[in-house]
């Protein structure tokens, strides 16, 4: 079912976690959210290897190279 039980949205989308050193590999990071989540979630800096800045963010980037968050439907 892609609609929430709690408020009726459809949630039809999940973000995912792209490496460009691992070819075919996503990882999920929202397994559902609406189109407006998505694209929220994907416009933070932060969801890039090329524009984040936090320890975390970089430190990921360091240990497994550049990065993205996209989103798909579900």
């Amino acid at each position: 079912m892609n609609d929430c039980e709690h408020c009726g949205t459809h949630k039809g989308y999940k973000v995912q976690r792209v490496y460009f050193n691992r070819p075919g590999y996503h990882r999920t990071i929202i397994e559902r959210c609406t189109l407006a989540e998505a694209q929220h979630h994907c416009s933070d800096p932060e969801t890039s290897s090329s524009t984040a800045t936090s320890k975390v963010a970089r430190a990921r980037t360091r240990r497994s190279g550049p990065w993205f968050d996209c989103y798909t439907e579900r």
